[in-house]
């Protein structure tokens, strides 16, 4: 079997679970590949995601690690015979592995949650936002990249309209203050940010300035479902990059952080009255 030259985000994922099943059978990689038949080096290339893993496979491995999470297993056994690529793969060489995959986290999702301190998120971003947004990049990219970036993530917003992953988006008061592409870009935005709060599946809530606190960190992070809760999977948005995250404790600490927001924040017809609240003072004193 050839080997892959860049294995997706998904597919170094079941390497990894495969990994994480084997560590805590207390197995090492030369004790499995002789459960297995097979020599140590094809393990480290299934637990790297460099070579495919069949379902069987998979189960094999699953038995041979004494794994008894059925859910886990099955989950993992479609992960292996996945073959479709997703949309984003026909722009891998065009943009860079950070966007695909982001767009990747979120096409595998069940549900999805967000948390954004300096910017709308970007499955909420209209055009002319996010093109601002992404002018403000360091180094300044080039009108075309821009272009492109753009088009990228108004097709990630398909996601959205289709209405099969429920979306909960917690912004901070201050990102709809930030005024990326000027006044004018800002009111269209909290205007299209309204009208996305009314929408089926979308869950927009507002944490004020004058809430008394703010729970967990001050990153935009994202925080996405899959099809088990250990295959959830946390994104944060970093200067120059996007990491992920998808310990046990990371996600136990993300988790929590979700649900202090939830706690914290203004209920969905409260964050729609501060939302309208502040397009219309920027209407006054700008527009």
């Amino acid at each position: 079997m050839p080997l892959r030259r860049d294995p997706t985000l998904r597919q170094r994922r079941l390497g990894a679970e495969m990994r994480k099943m084997r560590e805590q059978a207390g197995l090492g990689g030369s004790q499995l590949a002789r459960a297995l038949g097979l020599n140590p080096t094809q393990v480290t290339q299934m637990e790297t995601g460099r070579i495919g893993v069949s379902a069987d496979r998979l189960r094999t491995v699953a038995a041979a690690c004494d794994c008894r999470n059925g859910p886990l297993v099955e989950a993992l056994a479609e992960m292996a015979v996945e073959r479709a690529k997703g949309w984003w793969e026909e722009y891998r060489g065009v943009l860079a592995t950070d966007f695909l995959e982001v767009a990747e986290v979120e096409g595998h999702a069940r549900k999805l949650y967000t948390c954004t301190t300096t910017y709308i998120p970007g499955l909420l971003q209209t055009r002319e936002y996010a093109s601002a947004v992404f002018a403000r990049a360091t180094p300044m990219p080039t009108a075309q990249d821009i272009a492109l970036r753009t088009d990228f993530r108004m097709r990630r917003q398909r996601i959205l309209d289709d209405q099969k992953v429920p979306y909960l988006a917690f912004i901070h008061e201050a990102a709809l203050r930030m005024q990326f592409g000027g006044p004018r870009i800002l009111v269209d935005q909290l205007a299209a940010l309204i009208e996305a709060s009314a929408a089926p599946g979308i869950s927009i809530r507002v944490m004020p300035f004058s809430a008394d606190t703010f729970p967990g960190s001050s990153e935009n992070l994202t925080f996405a479902e899959g099809a088990t809760p250990e295959l959830d999977t946390v994104q944060m948005d970093v200067a120059h990059a996007v990491q992920f995250f998808d310990s046990p404790a990371h996600l136990a600490s993300y988790r929590s952080v979700f649900a202090r927001l939830e706690a914290a924040t203004l209920a969905e017809g409260e964050s729609r009255e501060l939302i309208r609240s502040v397009m219309k003072e920027v209407e006054g004193r700008h527009v």
